[in-house]
């Protein structure tokens, strides 16, 4: 298993933000998180990446204990989060050669990341100058620079335009055949465009964890996620 949650707890305080969650994801998936705002999707992501720990429970990403070993485990994780966070001010090579200087990637696998999401024509200029469908073309370089197994995209198409949401659409569904992706997206359409699996949480619970093939095929994902989430 590429990814594995077990009995997963985390309280703010008094609040529950995940309750008990446990899910497994192979390798060469595609999942599409979804949830309602507050649901617990992004606290379950920053706990898969290591940023945060969990009051009770165990993750494992690659077979390593993420709570144990996080910097082993973020070895084999690229991470997008929902707000990205670049330099705006360095150049697109030169944002990317911090990070390979990070990950003590050799500079010659920074062209053919470049190459891969799209960037050859962009990559001379300031990352300020570029529209927001580019700076997320360098938010997902950045995240796959280490060629990790596991990447983990928070919101990757929010805000992008038509054209853009195709381009990336399709590169995750690349990307997904041999890493296991965990795509969030409040989008319905992303999901049955590009994902295997649809994982539904709400209120710190997992309700619906399922092959999109096995699905009930007179609802659509929109009416199951509304039947689900205000059921429960």
């Amino acid at each position: 298993m590429s990814i594995e949650v077990s009995s997963i707890t985390k309280l703010y305080g008094t609040q529950i933000a995940l309750n008990n969650v446990s899910f497994k994801a192979n390798k060469g998936e595609v999942i599409g998180f979804l949830g309602p705002n507050g649901a617990g999707k992004s606290t379950l992501m920053k706990i898969l990446t290591g940023f945060l720990k969990p009051n009770r429970g165990e993750v494992f990403v690659d077979e390593i204990d993420v709570l144990k070993n996080p910097i082993n485990a973020q070895k084999s994780v690229g991470y997008l989060p929902e707000h990205n966070p670049l330099y705006q001010d360095m150049f697109v090579r030169e944002y990317l050669a911090f990070c390979a200087s990070i990950y003590k990637i050799k500079k010659t696998e920074i062209e053919a990341c470049i190459l891969q999401v799209g960037l050859q024509n962009e990559a001379h200029k300031k990352i300020h100058q570029l529209s927001k469908g580019y700076q997320q073309r360098v938010g997902l370089a950045a995240a796959i620079l280490h060629n990790p197994s596991v990447l983990i995209l928070d919101e990757p198409t929010t805000g992008l335009d038509v054209n853009q949401l195709v381009e990336i659409r399709e590169l995750i569904k690349t990307l997904g055949k041999d890493k296991t992706v965990l795509f969030s997206t409040h989008i319905m359409q992303e999901v049955e465009a590009v994902c295997d699996r649809v994982l539904i949480i709400n209120k710190g619970n997992i309700l619906f964890y399922k092959k999109l093939n096995e699905l009930d095929k007179s609802k659509s994902l929109e009416t199951l996620f509304r039947e689900v989430t205000t059921s429960s």
